[in-house]
């Protein structure tokens, strides 16, 4: 399966900034000691073989899902083989007594990179699975900064992601706060993020349904309305590494807007996706009609000429965003310094009554055990004058 030519590429974005850098990256990072957070996820497994692969001194990866981590140990082992250096991974929750006994027992580390995340614009349709997010995006990376602070790391990152500029979802609103939180600590430790678009095929998006649905012999859905940038997943670990390694203190980086990161609607994607395995889509008009068609169709389904079903709509849930951006018009940008990533240049802005009103707002629901989505959405508000959000009272849980 070619990816880049499923989302309407043909080269990699970023070829040209890593062999232009190539000789101080792979120094930097085989004389140094990583610990990436969130590395079995999809962004955080191809950090982790971009580290790898460049032989650090040290690369521990925590993740909760220890699923995903015997994968990512086999994918590397498969790939790249060994090192010298101390390689190991912990299935570990870092919300937890044993994260912190970990990072207590150790902690030796040059740079701790953070990609765990609640990502899904899904995640706010519930208060309970919303607070989650809150937890994970926002105080677990306030509390693993801490620890880094603490144990002497020399940089921080953490990914961010493109909804957080002008927010329109809880989940982007998240990052935003995040980042403002992230401002923070940059007093004392050197952090940088990144920004980036959708990865192609990343556990648990759209795209990467594609193939569930192959497997299981299901229609493909997806929105014919929406457009979106999409980087693949070695993209992602590119960008992630060279923020953590190049970027100064508060720096997010970006991929450059040009003709080769081009928006594209996942109704086109899911058709290139059919043809690269041999099928045409059969346009479907319902739910039901797509769901019915390998007991209706027999006559479409074995011919020479294959056909599998598709269901394109409109998009009308909570949290979608009409466009794409990755800076707003308040930040301050160095376009110059890379071919094909843009850096925003964040000066120092300390907002401490709201990120304290902010935890104390959130500690105080905790406590009181039960809370609002209404609550949240309030507060994020307070937060965030200018934030977007639109309730349409529908959410992708209520799709196929």
């Amino acid at each position: 399966m070619n990816i880049l030519n499923l989302i309407g590429r043909n080269q990699l974005l970023f070829n040209q900034d890593i062999s232009n850098h190539e000789e101080i990256l792979s120094e930097k990072v085989s004389s140094s000691r990583f610990l990436v957070i969130g590395g079995a996820g999809s962004i955080g497994q191809a950090v982790t073989k971009e580290i790898f692969k460049r032989n650090p001194l040290k690369l521990h990866v925590v993740d909760i899902s220890e699923n995903n981590m015997v994968e990512l140990v086999r994918d590397i082992r498969s790939s790249f083989g060994y090192i010298a250096g101390d390689f190991q991974t912990f299935a570990l929750d870092i919300g937890s007594l044993e994260y912190d006994a970990f990072i207590e027992a150790d902690g030796a580390y040059d740079y701790v990179l953070n990609l765990s995340a609640l990502k899904h614009v899904r995640s706010e349709k519930d208060p309970f699975t919303l607070m989650r997010m809150i937890q994970v995006n926002v105080f677990n990376t306030d509390k693993t900064i801490q620890q880094s602070i603490k144990k002497g790391v020399k940089k921080y990152f953490c990914v961010s992601t493109d909804k957080a500029a002008n927010p329109v979802n809880m989940m982007g609103a998240s990052k935003r706060i995040m980042e403002m939180f992230l401002m923070r600590r940059s007093t004392e430790i050197e952090i940088s993020t990144a920004r980036f678009a959708n990865v192609a095929f990343s556990d648990g998006s759209l795209l990467h349904g594609f193939n569930q649905r192959i497997q299981k012999r299901q229609p493909i859905v997806a929105p014919n309305d929406i457009k979106r940038y999409f980087v693949v997943p070695q993209e992602s670990g590119e960008l992630c590494l060279m923020s953590c390694v190049f970027g100064e203190n508060r720096d997010i980086f970006f991929p450059k807007l040009s003709e080769t990161l081009h928006l594209i609607t996942f109704a086109e994607i899911a058709v290139n996706y059919l043809k690269q395995l041999g099928y045409e889509p059969y346009i479907s008009l319902s739910e039901e009609e797509a769901r019915q068609f390998f007991n209706t169709n027999h006559h479409l389904a074995d011919t020479n000429r294959k056909y599998w079903p598709c269901l394109f709509t409109k998009s009308d849930t909570t949290g979608e965003k009409d466009f794409e951006e990755f800076f707003t018009d308040m930040e301050i940008l160095d376009m110059e310094r890379f071919e094909n990533l843009g850096v925003i240049k964040n000066k120092l802005n300390i907002e401490l009554d709201k990120l304290t009103h902010f935890e104390n707002a959130i500690k105080d629901l905790r406590i009181k055990g039960a809370w609002s989505k209404q609550e949240i959405v309030d507060l994020f508000h307070w937060m965030i004058p200018e934030f977007g959000h639109k309730e349409t009272g529908k959410y992708l849980d209520a799709k196929m």
